[in-house]
């Protein structure tokens, strides 16, 4: 049967008498065709503003596409430019380590110290500042460690005889490289990244970033022409400009190398605080200029990417609260020669180097506890009641037997496999490393997630219950562990330090003095301020400036600044202004007695306790050297009362 349409039939056809159609159509037919025009709608408010906001978000996309390719270039060839450059850090980087996937990094940081004019304008080149810098990827930790310029130590260089003098010495001796091995060969450690940096390029980076909000524990002051550097600084928390900065990380003239190397770690950690809290395209462009024009990063044969700055980079800007550790080496190692440089006891460095390596993320809440009085949070039995098993589950020689050994060292039990079998795993192809407990020991879980956390974390290792086939090789052990092929041969860890024996706070009352100045402050200022009713035992008001009133980020602020008799200062301040850049990313948060106190630490020394009281905020600050114990610390802050009238 045809249709209409084959048939010629449509729209488009009539028929005749015969019923054909008949193409095209009778005249008759057409209809009449009428032109006319849609009716105009009214447009109003409405439809101009979305046509407006319309081509403004086109503009908006336009220009972040051009922007965003801008800095993609930028950034390429910001990275192409701070490798290293120079022959002397080119020839540096070959004797650096190369880093391990996914493993801790060291990078070591050299402030270049070499003046044109001022004061030691001789033009020498120094290590002005030697610092090391651990980033571990897997703790998520920072720690620093650095050395006191005048420490006497074995200065190294491959091509010439190792001497004995200042460690700042050794970069005119050797160059760049110089100071690399001569740190290598003082820690022990492998270094993977070395850093340059010089003093015009630390001033303007400060600058580009805006300041750097920084705690001043007391009047730093030597005017122009004495001989010695420059120095204009008044106590109390306030943003330091480039040159600021640079004066206090520098400083040395009444105090000595080994507060200077404190003030250099606090600055280094609100220095990565400032980067991170005031990030800006504009700031980002122009910290990018300074930091092509003055740094440079050296690593084995030269290979820094994109990818490697993008990854630490974000590291840095990722790091949980808690997580900056400044190590320090103990202050009672030191002595002095009658040149005036240093020398350290024996054992100081490697114990140092030792904390360093292995930051004790928990430190916070065990030393907390311990400073309260309060039981401690038990994650597993502790390694010396922990039997291990290792066995090789990477077909990699020696893999289990390295890593028990490194086990061992961390305080592990570990026992050879059962009934003398050998340390493989049933196969080889294990492709994570695997931490196995026996369910029938009620501790045995936590103990395995303690060993987890020290292998890499959840994010590399396993956890679960003793399989079947493993067993038999475990034994009465209470976890097996099983390496596999991301194992990447070094035990690195969580540190296990012991938090300080709880010990009474050493205070004492009676503050008349302090009474009376703070009473003629609270004329000058319109927030509630606070009285210490007990302070650290030998300490008394600064004769400079021991009560201070001033603005602090367009905020009215009181400090009090004490010192002690071993002439170290320490502070309490005043502000209403809650959201102070110091004060973000407390470790913790306790409670006592009604209040709430915020804590801040630096492993496991309390550096700051904050508490906030009718709408200000009021801190209390250890000193330099964190030798206010906790306990002292906790009690003054809990100390803080209300300023009475007379």
């Amino acid at each position: 049967m045809r249709s209409t349409l084959k048939r010629g039939l449509g729209r488009s056809g009539t028929v005749n008498g015969n019923g054909r159609a008949v193409l095209p159509p009778l005249v008759e037919a057409i209809p009449e065709v009428r032109r006319y025009r849609q009716p105009t709608a009214e447009r109003g408010f409405v439809y101009y503003l979305s046509l407006a906001l319309g081509w403004l978000i086109v503009a908006i996309i336009t220009v972040a596409v051009g922007l965003a390719g801008g800095i993609y270039l930028l950034y390429h060839e910001t990275v192409s430019d701070v490798r290293a450059h120079t022959p002397e850090l080119k020839i540096a980087q070959e004797r650096l380590d190369l880093p391990l996937p996914d493993a801790p990094a060291i990078a070591l940081v050299v402030g270049i110290d070499e003046r044109k004019k001022g004061i030691d304008a001789d033009g020498t080149k120094r290590s002005d500042t030697l610092l090391l810098l651990r980033a571990d990827p897997r703790q998520r930790a920072l720690s620093m460690l650095s050395f006191p310029r005048d420490l006497l130590v074995p200065i190294q260089c491959s091509h010439k005889p190792t001497y004995t003098d200042r460690i700042n010495q050794a970069i005119s001796y050797c160059g760049t490289q110089g100071a690399l091995e001569t740190v290598k060969g003082l820690t022990g450690l492998p270094i993977n990244y070395l850093i340059t940096v010089n003093f015009v390029g630390f001033i303007r980076l400060v600058a580009q970033l805006g300041g750097v909000w920084m705690d001043v524990d007391q009047r730093y002051y030597n005017p122009p022409g004495t001989g010695y550097a420059s120095i204009d600084l008044h106590p109390g928390y306030q943003r330091l400009n480039g040159r600021q900065a640079l004066d206090f990380v520098r400083y040395r003239h009444t105090d000595s190398d080994i507060y200077r190397l404190a003030r250099q770690q606090r600055f280094v950690h609100a220095f990565k605080q400032a980067g991170v809290t005031s990030f800006s395209i504009r700031k980002l462009l122009k910290v990018v200029g300074v930091v092509r024009d003055n740094l440079e990063i050296g690593a084995k044969s030269g290979r820094i990417d994109g990818r490697t700055v993008k990854r630490w980079g974000l590291f840095a800007f990722d790091l949980p609260p808690g997580h900056v550790f400044q190590t320090k080496i103990n202050p009672d190692c030191y002595a002095e020669t009658t040149s005036y440089a240093l020398t350290v006891a024996d054992g100081c460095i490697s114990r140092a180097v030792e904390d360093f390596s292995r930051p004790d993320v928990e430190a916070s809440e065990k030393a907390t506890a311990e400073a309260l009085g309060r039981k401690a949070k038990t994650p597993g039995p502790p390694p010396e009641k922990t039997t291990v098993v290792v066995l090789n589950g990477n077909g990699v020689a020696g893999a289990a037997a390295d890593a028990s050994y490194q086990l061992r060292q961390k305080g592990y039990q570990t026992l050879e496999p059962a009934n003398g079998a050998l340390a493989n795993a049933p196969t080889q192809d294990f492709a994570r490393t695997k931490v196995y407990f026996d369910d029938r020991n009620p501790t045995a879980e936590r103990a395995a997630a303690k060993l987890v956390s020290i292998l890499g974390g959840p994010r590399d290792v396993d956890a679960g219950s003793m399989p079947v086939g493993v067993q038999p090789l475990a034994g009465e052990a209470m976890v097996a562990v099983v390496l596999g092929q991301n194992f990447s041969g070094t035990v690195v860890g969580a540190g296990t330090a012991d938090a300080p024996k709880r010990q009474p706070p050493a205070v004492r009352g009676d503050l008349e003095e302090t009474r009376a100045s703070l009473r003629e402050a609270r004329k000058r200022v319109r927030f509630p301020l606070v009285l210490p009713s007990v302070i650290e035992k030998t300490s008394h008001l600064a004769s400079q400036e021991g009560v201070r009133v001033y603005q602090t980020g367009g905020h009215q602020a009181v400090r009090l600044t004490f010192v002690t008799d071993v002439n170290e200062y320490w502070g309490i301040q005043m502000v209403p202004w809650r959201s102070a850049p110091a004060l973000r990313g407390p470790n913790e948060v306790v409670r006592i007695q009604g209040r709430e106190y915020a804590l801040y630490y630096s492993g496991l020394k309390l550096e700051m306790v904050v508490l906030r009281y009718a709408g200000a905020t009021y801190w209390v600050t250890n000193t330099l050297l964190d030798t206010l114990s906790n306990e002292t610390m906790l009690a003054m802050a809990k100390g803080l009362q209300p300023l009475k009238p007379r």
